[in-house]
């Protein structure tokens, strides 16, 4: 016999995952709370027509009507699960026999009371198949049936039943079993068979049977039927299903998150070559990213049986959902689910799963944002590994503080002077060496803590020996308001403040490229800026105005601004060679990440009305003429 009749529940209580409708029906047997049609709609194979049988075994035992039937009366004998039936229970197949004349004919019979029986009972399975003039001529007596009379529904679609009958009827929904119930269920009936079956039988087996009992049961009869010695084993049972081994689903996650275009390809080969289906491996290939995506959200997936999977596989997938990031699995499963699609019904499935492969191994052939995504993944992984732990603190430090550049294309690019440093940063000026006699350029001063006289620019030859020069004066810190920020928060927020003020006015924020915080003075910023003409604009009202509403909703302060022109660094070297404009330096050649971030932030990039771009050339022009003339 097989299992899934031998294994056929007799009650409501051996009834397994449907707790939802056994335990009210169970309460309305108790309490005799019993409607004249009922409805019981769910998949294929999850227990309708077996509870429809428990049910009218309930409603005629000589104890009940009971949830739990005797099973030694007449009735519950001749209604258990291999038993010979009862003439006043009828089952009709509606697919049948879901005609108008049959549905008279059993109108027709209802009438007549039980033979022998508490209740006389129709069955009427697939009933969404019952045709339309059939459901009508059953709706006088389903509306007003006769006491004894009692209809039991059960149907895949419960949508095509006619409403007014279904209006009529108590529906509960039955539902698949979730893999761990399913598990339960098996290795029960396997201990009772007195078979061993390996462990990562059980996942095939579940996989294959979709969460119907019946189904499930189905395929481990044939697993236990083909088995030797009383052992299913993983070989036979995967020869037999038709599943990818997990080995090369295995050597297939493992190729991706290496990027190895051969060894994936050669796992594609050993699928061909094993005789599997390239449709059925793309599943389980679909499945597997499923469940390392599950595992990256819930680590514990698979004590929960969200994950079902034995020991050991469960290992090597957490192994790999670590390699692999959610937006890299992402895409993977967006990929293999679209390539899916294009298969069925292809006559060359192995050449668009290997399409499909190239398409995982390659994101930059895509524009979604699931690509897009996957890129910005593996940036930030390179960045994380490459940059040292003590390293990173101190980057990241440098570019808060550092002041942030406009956007540019290389093409356009002009070589950029070096930012002025702060006052209180400021190197020391390296000792003068040997050169032929030039004039020396004034150099820039700094303003002393007390009213010192700056010395006069020395116009005569300089020395072969200097004379040992005086350690410079400790820089004083301006004075600060109590409970305000200092320069250095100040600029350790400029970034911030650029992007307040970049909402506000784009040109101002252009205008503000080479200049640096020099120093906070009472409730006055002080700006620095190498460029004269650009320093000037920036003192001009609107401008001060704009920056000083960026600081207050930046930093929370009521600050004027006051712009320097002129750099705070030393002196720059006496004799240096002019740079060639006409044939600028090749650019390094960068890898295929950094091209496509500057791809993507060039098509992001709002356009630039003329103001903005007059600007931007006059700093570059003014740039270009420091260079010239240092």
């Amino acid at each position: 016999m097989a299992l899934y009749r031998k294994y056929r529940p007799a009650s409501f209580a051996e009834v397994v995952g449907q707790e939802h409708v056994t335990e009210p029906l169970s309460v309305a047997l108790t309490s005799g709370r019993i409607n004249h049609a009922y409805l019981f709609s769910g998949p294929r194979g999850c227990g309708k027509t077996s509870s429809a049988r428990i049910m009218a075994r309930s409603l005629n035992c000589e104890q009940g009507p009971t949830p739990t039937p005797c099973g030694v009366c007449d009735s519950c004998v001749a209604l258990a699960p291999n038993g010979p039936g009862s003439v006043d229970v009828v089952e009709l197949d509606a697919a049948s026999h879901g005609g108008v004349d049959d549905t008279r004919e059993l109108r027709d019979r209802a009438f007549y009371a039980p033979a022998q029986s508490r209740y006389r009972i129709f069955i009427i399975d697939e009933a969404h198949m019952v045709t339309t003039a059939g459901f009508n001529a059953l709706l006088k007596i389903v509306e007003e049936p006769p006491d004894h009379l009692i209809f039991v529904f059960a149907t895949t679609e419960p949508e095509k039943v006619l409403p007014t009958i279904r209006s009529r009827t108590h529906h509960y929904p039955f539902r698949l079993l979730a893999p761990k119930t399913m598990r339960g269920l098996l290795e029960r009936i396997c201990r009772q068979e007195n078979v061993a079956v390996d462990d990562a039988v059980y996942p095939l087996v579940i996989r294959a049977g979709g969460g119907s009992p019946r189904d499930t049961l189905s395929v481990l009869d044939q697993l236990l039927a083909g088995s030797d010695g009383q052992q299913v084993a993983y070989s036979r049972a995967l020869a037999l299903l038709g599943a990818t081994d997990l080995a090369l689903i295995d050597a297939s996650v493992d190729a991706l998150a290496a990027g190895d275009a051969a060894a994936l390809f050669g796992a594609v080969e050993a699928l061909v070559d094993a005789g599997h289906d390239p449709r059925r491996f793309a599943t389980d290939l679909l499945e597997r990213f499923r469940d390392l995506i599950v595992l990256q959200a819930v680590p514990d997936a698979a004590a929960r049986g969200v994950v079902d999977a034995p020991d050991d596989v469960v290992e090597r997938m957490r192994e790999q959902a670590a390699t692999l990031g959610t937006a890299t699995l992402t895409r993977y499963a967006e990929v293999v689910h679209a390539g899916l699609g294009e298969m069925r019904g292809a006559t060359a499935p192995r050449l668009l799963l290997e399409v499909v492969c190239a398409r995982l191994l390659l994101p930059s052939a895509s524009d979604t944002e699931a690509a897009l995504l996957q890129r910005i993944e593996r940036l930030e992984t390179r960045m994380n590994v490459s940059i040292p732990a003590g390293e990173a603190a101190q980057a990241a430090a440098a570019v808060e503080a550092a002041p942030v550049k406009q956007f540019v294309r290389r093409s356009n690019a002009v070589p950029e002077a070096t930012p002025p440093a702060p006052a209180d940063e400021r190197p020391a000026p390296p000792p003068p060496v040997t050169a032929p006699p030039v004039t020396a350029p004034p150099a820039p001063v700094t303003p002393p803590p007390a009213p010192v006289t700056p010395p006069a620019p020395v116009t005569s030859p300089p020395v072969t020996q200097p004379p040992a020069a005086a350690p410079p004066p400790a820089p004083v810190q301006p004075p600060v308001t109590p409970g305000q920020p200092d320069a250095a928060a100040v600029r350790s927020m400029w970034s911030t403040v650029r992007d307040k003020v970049r909402e506000r006015r784009r040109p101002t924020d252009v205008m503000l490229d080479g200049a640096v915080v020099l120093a906070v003075e009472g409730d006055v910023l002080v700006l620095s800026h190498v460029s004269a003409p650009l320093a000037a604009r920036l003192n001009e009202a609107r401008n001060v105005e704009i920056i000083r509403d960026a600081l207050k909703d930046a930093l929370g302060v009521n600050w004027t601004i006051r712009c320097e022109a002129g750099s705070p660094t030393a002196p720059a070297p006496a004799a240096r060679p002019r740079p060639v404009v006409e044939a600028p330096p090749p650019v390094e050649e960068e890898d295929e990440e950094s091209m496509l971030a500057q791809a993507v932030h060039e098509e992001a990039a709002p356009r630039r009305d003329p103001e903005e771009v007059a600007l931007e050339l006059l700093q570059s022009e003014l740039g270009a003429r420091r260079i010239d003339g240092a």
